[in-house]
């Protein structure tokens, strides 16, 4: 009988020590899970991308840019050519402005794979070179023009373009847009002011395009 007494208490202990084993081992898991958590939110802000410093754009020859903060959505100025090739997806901006009729942005959507980074890329300059047509189409009084200013090497690409629209009563605006992509990231920086395309900084453009892409990771 004390044998027996004995290796039930035996038995028991070890049931008990399992037992408050595995107690423990769930307990560390869960004093470990803030700090996977800490760290992958880390990890997904640091792979955010980053944007244009207002330094960055191309120089103006009388007045600073100043750079506001970043936002979530679309622009108002860039709905114009692409609104219809961004409503699925969400995209941020940073706006620039300087103290005369000059103005920037900047737009960046991150997707979930390259292959559908690619495709958006292609859309959107798709887009930027039917914009004109469509600008003419959709209002009688407004003339609007495009010219492309080729591509540039940099990560997984860039395409700049130009578009010029002139109203009937005589107000003339020139746009510099460009599209570039690093990943599964795709950029659009667009450059304004009032003029023709004699007045675009097309090769500090191209600058700031190439900038822009590479300082996306």
């Amino acid at each position: 009988m004390p044998k027996r007494i004995r290796a039930g208490a035996l038995t028991v202990l070890a049931i008990t020590g399992v037992t408050l084993g595995s107690a423990l081992v769930v307990q560390a898991d869960a004093q470990q899970a803030p700090a996977a958590t800490t760290n992958t939110a880390a990890a997904t802000t640091a792979a955010a991308p980053k944007f244009l410093a207002a330094a960055e754009l191309p120089p103006h020859p009388t007045s600073s840019w100043t750079a506001g903060k970043v936002t979530d959505g679309v622009p108002d100025e860039l709905r114009l050519c692409l609104e219809e090739a961004l409503l699925a997806y969400d995209s941020r901006y940073r706006a620039f402005h300087t103290d005369l009729d000059t103005s920037a942005r900047q737009l960046t959507v991150v997707v979930g794979s390259t292959a559908k980074a690619k495709a958006l890329a292609t859309r959107l300059n798709k887009e930027i070179r039917s914009c004109a047509t469509r600008i003419e189409q959709s209002d009688p009084e407004t003339e609007a023009s495009y010219k492309g200013y080729g591509t540039l090497p940099v990560e997984e690409g860039a395409r700049v373009h130009g578009l010029h629209t002139v109203t009937s009563w005589g107000a003339s605006d020139v746009r510099l847009l460009s599209v570039g992509r690093d990943g599964r990231a795709v950029t659009v920086v667009e450059w304004a002011q009032l003029g023709d395309f004699g007045d675009a900084p097309v090769k500090a453009f191209r600058k700031t395009t190439t900038t822009a892409v590479n300082k996306l990771y």
